[in-house]
């Protein structure tokens, strides 16, 4: 089980709940059981530019994308970058 952290504007979308206990075995999987999937991700699939994930602080970016293991893993926090 991993929490799932959404900010303030995605979690107004999901209903106003921002924390979601998901049983997923990676990040990916986290994501997209998400009410705001469609939000998270373009219409290629991919993560959208300015959607930021962390797994226990750790940029998902630099450490192993969206198929990274939940393996051990407490906190997926998603934020959105600002441009």
């Amino acid at each position: 089980m991993v929490l799932v952290v959404l900010p303030g504007i995605l979690a107004a979308q999901a209903g106003g709940q921002k924390r979601f206990e998901l049983e997923a075995g990676t990040v990916e999987e986290a994501l997209r059981a998400l009410p705001v999937a469609d939000l998270l991700f373009d219409e290629r699939g991919d993560l959208r530019p300015l959607v930021n994930v962390f797994v226990d602080g750790r940029d998902l970016r630099d450490d192993g994308g969206l198929g990274t293991s939940l393996e051990g893993a407490r906190e997926v926090r998603v934020v959105g970058a600002v441009a």
